[in-house]
C-alpha cells in the first residue's frame, strides 16, 4: 500500500527524527537521496550543466546540498537564488567549496543558463507553500519550460498544494519529483500529480507516522488480497449474483456494457433487467433477464442501477429501495432522490465523473477538476455512501471517513463512450461477491485501469475491448 500524509504529520515526524539526530543529518540524508536521483537522470554527471532554482526554505537547502555532491563529481552546478539574503548558509556555503558558482534570479544571463542547462533542480517552494508561484519564480518557470532540461522537483513542483493537490495559480512542471520520507496527497492527486512527473520515494529514516493517512494507493499486492476466489464448496449463488438494472430504447448498449464488465468480476451469476434484454442475450446468453421490474427479478446480493437509464426514475428508486448493496451510475445519479440514498442503511456506492458531481454539488465542473479531494470528500457527506469518483486520478472516499484510496492504474485512453458502464458492471458484481463498498470501488478502478492499458497499448479502444481484457487484469495482479 502506497500512503500519504498531511504536511502537518510529515513535518511532526521529522521533527521526531531530527531530535534523535546530528545538526543537518536529516537534510543531509535528503540531498544525497537527490543528488543520486539527478545523477541517475543525467546519465554522465562529468561536464553536465545543472541549474539550482533555490528558495528561502529547506527544499532550497536540500538542492544545494546535492548541488554540492554533483559538482564533486564534475558537474558545473549554479545556483540561482531567489531570495539571496535567505538562501541556507550551509548549503551555499557547501556548494561554494565544491566549485559551485551563484547567481540571482534578477541577473540577466539566468536566462541563458537555464536555457543551456541538462538538468535544473526545482528548490524554490516546500510542502509549506500555498497558490501559486510569486512573480519572479513565474518568469523562472516559463523559461525552464522553453528550455531542454530535465526538470526535478525537490519534494514536490513548486506551487502546488501539498495537502489538496491543488494549483491555485502558475507552477512548475517536473519531470522527475523527488519526495523525502512520506509521499504527500498532492503528488498522487490531479491536477498536481500532473506537474509532478514520475515520483521517487527517498527513505530518510522516518518511522510509519502515529496519525491516519490522508491518501493511499492500492499495489497489485493489496488488490489480490481482495479479489474474490471460489472454493471448492463455490456455486453461482454462493459466489453472489449481482442485478443490472440499465439500458434503454435509446441506449441499449449501455445494458450490454454494464453486463460484460459484471460477467468479469467475480460473482456468480448477473440478473438483468430493463428494455435492452433481447440485446443482453444476443451477447452474454449466460445473463438471467427478467423483464419484471427489479422487485421482481429474483434474489441479487447487490444492484447496479442507471447506465443509460434515460428518464426510468422508477426503476431507480425501486433499487434504492432493496436491502442490498447498489450501486448508482450515470442517469441514476441524476434520477436518485437525495434523500433516498441518505436513508439507506445497506451500503451504496455512487460512480460519477467529474461533470456529474459537480452538477450533485451544485458546482461548475472545473471546480470539481481543481479540488477532486475536497469534491469527492464532501459529496461522501452530502449523500452518505461512498463515492469512486472518476477522472484523471481516480478517487475512492467513503461518508465514514478514513483514508480516500487514489487509484494508480489507468490511461487516457479510457476516456471513451461506455467505458464508465463497464466499470460500474465490474464494481457492481464486486459488491456482489462481499466487498465493501470501498473495496469493490477501488479494485474495480484498479483492475478497470490495468485492462485500459491492456486493451489500448498505446492506441485507442473501445469499452468492449476494455472488458474484455479484465480477465488478464486479473490474472496480472494475481501472478
Amino acid at each position: 500500500m502506497r500512503t500519504a500524509y498531511s504536511v502537518e504529520t510529515v513535518r511532526a515526524a521529522e521533527r521526531a527524527l531530527m531530535a534523535r539526530l546530528p545538526e543537518g543529518a536529516l537534510m543531509q540524508r535528503a540531498a544525497a537521496g537527490l543528488a543520486a536521483a539527478c545523477a541517475e537522470l543525467l546519465g554522465r554527471v562529468y561536464g553536465s550543466r545543472v541549474v539550482l532554482l533555490v528558495g528561502s526554505g529547506d527544499n532550497g537547502g536540500d538542492a544545494l546540498y546535492a548541488g554540492a555532491r554533483l559538482a564533486r563529481r564534475g558537474a558545473g552546478v549554479t545556483a540561482v537564488l531567489l531570495t539571496p539574503g535567505r538562501a541556507h548558509a550551509g548549503g551555499l556555503a557547501a556548494l561554494r567549496r565544491a566549485g559551485g558558482t551563484v547567481a540571482t534570479a534578477d541577473s540577466a544571463a539566468v536566462d541563458e543558463l537555464v536555457l543551456r542547462a541538462d538538468l535544473v533542480v526545482d528548490g524554490i517552494v516546500g510542502i509549506g507553500g500555498k497558490g501559486g508561484l510569486r512573480p519572479d519564480a513565474e518568469r523562472l518557470a516559463g523559461v525552464v519550460a522553453r528550455s531542454r532540461a530535465a526538470v526535478v522537483a525537490v519534494d514536490l513542483p513548486s506551487g502546488v498544494d501539498a495537502d489538496t493537490g491543488e494549483v491555485r495559480g502558475a507552477a512548475l512542471r517536473a519531470d522527475l519529483t523527488v519526495t523525502f520520507g512520506a509521499y504527500k496527497p498532492g503528488l498522487l492527486v490531479d491536477p498536481a500529480r500532473e506537474y509532478a512527473g514520475v515520483v521517487r520515494l527517498v527513505g530518510i529514516g522516518l518511522e510509519p507516522p502515529p496519525a491516519e493517512a490522508v491518501l493511499e494507493a492500492l499495489q497489485h499486492a493489496d488488490v489480490a488480497r481482495l479479489l474474490p476466489l471460489p472454493t471448492g464448496e463455490s456455486d453461482k449463488y454462493r459466489r453472489g449474483v449481482v442485478g443490472i438494472a440499465a439500458g434503454s430504447a435509446r441506449y441499449p448498449g449501455a445494458a450490454v456494457l454494464a453486463v460484460s464488465g459484471a460477467l468479469r468480476g467475480g460473482a456468480g451469476a448477473v440478473r438483468y433487467v430493463g428494455p435492452a434484454g433481447d440485446a443482453v442475450i444476443a451477447r452474454f446468453p449466460e445473463t438471467l433477464v427478467s423483464d419484471a421490474g427489479p422487485a421482481k427479478a429474483g434474489r441479487v446480493q447487490a444492484w447496479v442501477v442507471g447506465p443509460g437509464a434515460g428518464d426510468d426514475a422508477a426503476a431507480v428508486a425501486e433499487v434504492l429501495e432493496a436491502d442490498v448493496p447498489v450501486l448508482l451510475d450515470a442517469d441514476g445519479l441524476r434520477l436518485a432522490d437525495r434523500d433516498a440514498v441518505r436513508r439507506r442503511t445497506s451500503p451504496t456506492l455512487m460512480t460519477p465523473h467529474a461533470g456529474e458531481a459537480a452538477a450533485l454539488l451544485g458546482v461548475r465542473r472545473e471546480e470539481v477538476e481543481a479540488a477532486r479531494l475536497a469534491a469527492v470528500r464532501e459529496l461522501a457527506a452530502v449523500y452518505r455512501a461512498t463515492v469512486l469518483l472518476k477522472g484523471s486520478t481516480t478517487l475512492v472516499a467513503d461518508f465514514a471517513g478514513g483514508p480516500v484510496r487514489v487509484n494508480a492504474t489507468g490511461t487516457p485512453w479510457l476516456a471513451t463512450a461506455g467505458s464508465g458502464d463497464v466499470l460500474s458492471g465490474l464494481a457492481g458484481s464486486l459488491l456482489a461477491a462481499g466487498l465493501r463498498a470501498p473495496d469493490a470501488g477501488s479494485v474495480a478502478a484498479y483492475l478497470h485501469g490495468l485492462a485500459g492499458r491492456f486493451a489500448a497499448q498505446g492506441a485507442p479502444t473501445g469499452a468492449h475491448d476494455v472488458a474484455s481484457h479484465i480477465p488478464r487484469a486479473w490474472r496480472d495482479v494475481r501472478g
